[in-house]
């Protein structure tokens, strides 16, 4: 039994996929090994030391600190996603990139260990420096002006951000990727999957999560769920003609970190082949229940270091269909579904595919969901806990050829 300090700014009830892991994977920890897990979040979300960290406190590191000597932990757990901590990148001064959590890294004299929830190709993060709104207060003659200055930014951050990831990494005792696509960019880190299986109980069939979801049973359902936001890709559905038989269901809410949504009212008007659900973010259980009752998943993202609702799908037995980006490249090559170019035509055509080649990708899928189960998942996190544990830490701060 460990005494673990779980630190992740997002925490239910707050909406969000870090948070949602976070809370899931604290609740395995302490089922599968006896272990106690304390939760520090943002004011918003329900942990035991809740608003002792946002986005927006300079006092990020002083308040863990402190915390870390009223709570003396064997293992800190830091989830680490650069924004949700204050993440301030310098375009004049690039080596002055910060965030609100960097000296704890450099001051904690507990064995740290780092979840990454996000690290970008230099091709992915340039993209979404072009991810910029047509109209605004600027007007549409002011898109230009912006998107080149965001290029420009993009360009100067994209070393910044990668440089506080690598940090965050060497000041660690442990790190853990999603992927090996991730381990790659970092240099480094211990692939644990992404944890995710049915939360309602009993498992209801097809049938009846269908029954509960008010979802029709004569057609096969392709589910598409997320934040409205550019990078999700949901521009190409709008236009997207579901092959004969299928159905497209959407669920969408809004992101609270930034204001890049799109406005998605009117998209399906019409729509015999939409089911638009408009529930906003769903409960874990209304989750599952909507898996359950679909029979692949749509990811038309734009850009993904990581995508929590492939694992989610993967869970329940929906394998993918995904845009030809790195990470999903890595679990197409596993047979757990396609990947295509992100347009109309392209999806449809991979997702006839994924439909006549059904069999094949769902046994793939069935004997892949297996290790994302959250007692397998808290097991590999207790293994990696009692190395770091082992680990001699002194607080020092490393220099900067040790991180490089």
């Amino acid at each position: 039994m460990k005494k673990i300090l779980m630190v992740s700014t997002e925490y239910p009830p707050m909406p969000g996929g870090v948070g949602r892991y976070a809370a899931n994977l604290t609740r395995a920890l302490e089922k599968y090994g006896s272990n106690k897990v304390i939760v520090v979040c943002d004011e918003k979300g329900k942990g035991d030391y809740a608003g002792s960290i946002s986005p927006s406190n300079p006092r990020n590191s002083d308040n863990l600190l402190k915390i870390v000597d009223d709570v003396k932990p064997d293992i800190v757990h830091v989830q680490f996603e650069p924004g949700l901590y204050g993440l301030f990148l310098d375009a004049v001064d690039p080596r002055k990139s910060a965030t609100y959590i960097d000296s704890f890294y450099e001051n904690c004299k507990v064995p740290i260990v780092t979840t990454f929830h996000s690290a970008y190709t230099f091709r992915e993060w340039v993209g979404q420096s072009l991810l910029v709104k047509r109209t605004g207060r600027t007007g549409k003659f002011g898109v230009p002006v912006r998107l080149a200055v965001r290029m420009w930014k993009s360009l100067l951050h994209y070393n910044s951000f990668h440089d506080l990831n690598k940090e965050k990494l060497a000041l660690s005792q442990a790190g853990i990727c999603f992927s090996h696509y991730m381990t790659k960019i970092l240099g480094g880190g211990h692939i644990v999957y992404h944890g995710a299986e049915p939360t309602v109980s009993p498992v209801p069939g097809k049938k009846e999560a269908r029954s509960r979801m008010s979802l029709p049973y004569e057609k096969k359902l392709a589910v598409v769920i997320g934040f409205r936001t550019m990078t999700k890709g949901w521009d190409i559905l709008e236009k997207m003609r579901m092959p004969e038989g299928w159905a497209l269901v959407i669920n969408s809410s809004r992101s609270h970190y930034n204001n890049e949504n799109l406005e998605t009212t009117g998209f399906f008007a019409g729509r015999s082949d939409v089911i638009d659900l408009q529930r906003g973010f769903l409960s874990d259980e209304d989750l599952s229940t909507l898996m359950l009752a679909c029979d692949a998943v749509l990811l038309p993202y734009k850009i993904a270091s990581g995508s929590g609702v492939m694992f989610d799908a993967l869970a329940h037995g929906l394998p993918f269909v995904a845009s030809d980006l790195e990470f999903f490249k890595e679990f197409a090559k596993m047979g757990l579904g396609i990947i295509t170019h992100r347009d109309q035509k392209s999806f449809v055509k991979a997702l006839s595919k994924l439909d006549r080649n059904y069999g094949k990708y769902s046994s793939n899928v069935e004997q892949f969901r297996q290790k994302l189960r959250w007692e397998h998942v808290a097991r590999q996190h207790m293994q990696i806990y009692e190395e770091a544990g082992k680990g001699i830490i002194k607080g020092k701060k490393k220099t900067q050829a040790q991180i490089q």
